[in-house]
């Protein structure tokens, strides 16, 4: 026999009820995400087409491609707009090559370097010693670009770099990547002293990317006979691999787009040399060091090398992201 009850159904919760106010407040906190959102591409569409408007009279009077080959730069004296009427030469070619000389030197460097150091601190050092390993690295990461500089520059160079450059040249000065004179400050001193630089960056991304790989695969490679250097090599480094590579190419973006450190330890000439210990410039640098006293015609060409710098920038971003995108199809083909 069952007994029916009569059951009033319950009023939902205060906090639940719908109001009018939320029904509006919806839609439009919805709108201000997305116009938030979508302002970081109008922003960077008014940067690119300011720029490239102003530079748009270097490229008529030299050219696009024969800008970025152009091995010589003279700027020129005109106030007028008209490419008819420039006199100077513009050819970016030993910048853009100053630049992906020090960025290829310093990511060559630090990414070894950062890997070591994650791995040290999340699966070999002490955990009293994790936290403050950790909060050291991050604290370099926001030390500026130029205090790194002016301690290379004064210090890192004469006392520790000139001397092992000396060595080098002497041991190995026949190959052309090692020639002389040696001067100090070059493309090899920059390298280095972004590779400390942007040595922060990645690690602080490695160590949080590798804290969060599953710890059942680990305890699994264990259970099976691995050692702890096989679990970080089999395991770990594979299941992390795409966040390394954008920790990477983060890096590598930083090291491009740095200036002032660059600027003071690169040499500053407008020529380039395939040694690595000869001095050179970078797009970055030149365009800090000359800004302030150039021309009306000098400064459209400072513009351009902006473009340049900026479609240089876009081309490793679009291969880092397609490099990542390839490589989580990969391993996702092998899990299947």
């Amino acid at each position: 026999m069952s007994v029916i009850t009569d059951q009033k159904p319950q009023a939902p919760p205060p906090g639940l009820r719908s109001r009018k106010r939320r029904r509006v407040a919806d839609p439009a906190f919805r709108w201000f995400v997305t116009i938030t959102g979508t302002s970081v591409f109008i922003i960077l569409a008014a940067m690119v087409v300011r720029t490239t408007t102003e530079a748009w009279p270097i490229f008529q009077h030299q050219g696009f491609f024969g800008f970025l080959t152009g091995d010589r730069w003279v700027s020129g004296g005109s106030r007028s707009d008209d490419p008819a009427d420039f006199t100077g030469v513009y050819g970016a070619w030993p910048f853009i090559y100053g630049t992906l000389v020090t960025a290829l030197i310093a990511i060559v460097l630090a990414l070894p370097l950062a890997l070591c150091i994650a791995f040290y601190i999340n699966q070999l050092a002490p955990r009293r010693l994790r936290k403050p390993l950790s909060y050291t690295v991050e604290m370099l990461a926001a030390v500026p670009s130029i205090v790194f500089g002016m301690w290379g520059l004064f210090w890192l160079v004469p006392n520790v770099l000139r001397p092992f450059f000396e060595w080098l040249e002497s041991w190995a000065g026949g190959f052309f990547l090692f020639e002389g004179p040696v001067f100090g400050p070059g493309y090899l001193a920059a390298g280095i002293v972004l590779a400390i630089m942007i040595l922060p960056i990645i690690t602080a991304i490695v160590r949080e990317v590798i804290a969060v790989n599953p710890m059942d695969q680990q305890n699994a490679a264990y259970a099976l006979g691995a050692t702890r250097f096989e679990v970080m090599r089999k395991v770990i480094l594979p299941s992390s691999f795409s966040g390394i590579v954008g920790a990477s190419m983060l890096g590598l973006g930083r090291a491009i787009g740095e200036t002032i450190a660059v600027m003071m330890l690169i040499g500053s000439t407008k020529s380039w040399d395939s040694s690595l210990l000869q001095r050179g410039d970078s797009m970055a640098a030149l365009i800090a060091s000359l800004f302030k006293e150039a021309t009306p015609e000098g400064v459209r060409g400072l513009m351009a090398i902006g473009v340049a710098l900026f479609l240089f920038t876009m081309v490793i971003n679009v291969a880092a992201r397609l490099l990542v995108w390839r490589i989580g199809r990969v391993a996702g083909d092998a899990a299947v």
